[in-house]
């Protein structure tokens, strides 16, 4: 806000408040799982447990309707909470259903899944994965194969999704699956919730190139759903999936977390043992980085108030998944030639919130290696960036 806008003294009463609430309700032990933190993922407890205290507290689910236990905030609200939440290393709560599913639950569940499945998200007691990617069905996502056979009042499942983020962590899973066989294949698909006790369902996490484990394949061997698990209507998941990946898309904030980069860019400017230190070159990229920042963030709050409107972000959505993941990307590359050789111990060990240790590095590189190969997959996952460039030229450009 400049002088002539400035921020009106109810947001920073509300922020000082955020601040009073964090210093309070965070313990060291939360505050280490978020500052090392290495990807869109904390520490799984730690993360899990600040969604209680949250949701114990009414702020759950801050952008959700208050009949489902959102808050009430405003646009600018949200953002001040989210933004103070990061500067005070708060981990990332276990975000897929809430930001994801409940939007999807809202727009196209009965009341009764609603009733159901909603506490539970907006407690932390439900813990979800996205079932969407199969091998070979990734970026071409209609062409997926897990099928899902009508059984009276059940489906068959069968088939496998891979990339499934925090699957062996979750008891839920939502999932695209495909009901006709014989349609164009985006009509043929169906969005079934489905409970991951159910027998015939195995979960493989493997560890990525950093060594941790987010990601897993997910099996279905004739896994039996009952029907009333079906979101939206049969053969019209397409659309429900679409209108999911908006919010995934463009219901993330990226400016909060590359602001926060921005900081440590220009802390290794000040620490005279960074390589960056007294080079002009450096200082420009890190100040042309801080301007594409502020750029996205201006569209980010174009689409928050989108969403506070009503509406989905639509097209818009793919353009902040682009720009902010390449900038985060960008963010990365700079802290790791600024580290230069303090990046490269490695002490998987330290990444946990309970490490109270020596580390190998200096305390400011520990985490610097693990971002930027976390950053690597940022272009990939929720839609490549080619996809979304294919997506901004047909529906923003009209091309």
């Amino acid at each position: 806000m400049n002088a002539s806008n400035p921020i009106p003294t109810d947001y920073e009463t509300f922020r000082t408040s955020i601040r009073a609430f964090l210093r309070e309700a965070l313990t060291p032990e939360l505050v280490r799982a978020g500052e090392r933190t290495t990807s869109v993922f904390s520490d799984f407890e730690a993360g899990r447990r600040w969604q209680s205290i949250l949701h114990a507290k009414g702020w759950g689910a801050p952008e959700w309707p208050m009949e489902h236990g959102g808050t009430g905030w405003d646009i600018q609200q949200r953002y001040i909470f989210l933004e103070e939440c990061k500067l005070a290393n708060a981990p990332n709560p276990v975000m897929m259903g809430v930001q994801m599913l409940g939007p999807m639950l809202m727009h196209f569940g009965t009341e009764a899944q609603k009733t159901q499945f909603l506490p539970g998200i907006i407690s932390g007691d439900d813990v979800w994965c996205q079932g969407y990617s199969e091998p070979g069905s990734g970026s071409d996502l209609a062409s997926l194969k897990t099928t899902a056979d009508r059984d009276g009042d059940e489906y068959v499942v069968n088939g496998t999704k891979i990339w499934t983020s925090m699957a062996h962590h979750s008891n839920w899973i939502f999932c695209l699956v495909r009901t006709d066989k014989n349609v164009k294949p985006q009509a043929g698909i169906s969005f079934l919730l489905i409970d991951m006790a159910t027998p015939g369902i195995t979960v493989a996490p493997f560890p990525s190139l950093d060594g941790e484990v987010e990601q897993c394949q997910v099996f279905f061997e004739n896994v039996r759903v009952p029907a009333i698990n079906l979101l939206g209507e049969e053969n019209q998941g397409w659309t429900v999936a679409k209108y999911l990946l908006e919010f995934e898309r463009g219901g993330q904030h990226f400016t909060i977390e590359l602001k926060k980069q921005l900081g440590k860019l220009q802390g290794a400017l000040a620490n005279p043992n960074s390589r960056a230190v007294d080079d002009p070159t450096y200082a420009y990229r890190v100040a042309e980085t801080e301007i594409d920042v502020m750029a996205l963030e201006q569209t980010e709050l174009r689409i928050k108030g989108s969403l506070s409107a009503g509406d989905n972000p639509g097209a818009l959505s793919s353009l902040v998944k682009v720009s902010g993941t390449e900038l985060g990307q960008r963010c990365a590359e700079l802290l790791i030639e600024a580290a230069g050789q303090s990046a490269m111990p490695w002490q998987s060990e330290v990444l946990a919130p309970d490490y109270t240790g020596d580390t190998a590095a200096p305390a400011e590189s520990v985490t610097t290696m693990a971002e930027y190969i976390n950053s690597r997959a940022t272009t990939i996952y929720g839609g490549t960036a080619e996809i979304q460039r294919g997506i901004i030229a047909k529906h923003v450009l009209g091309l």
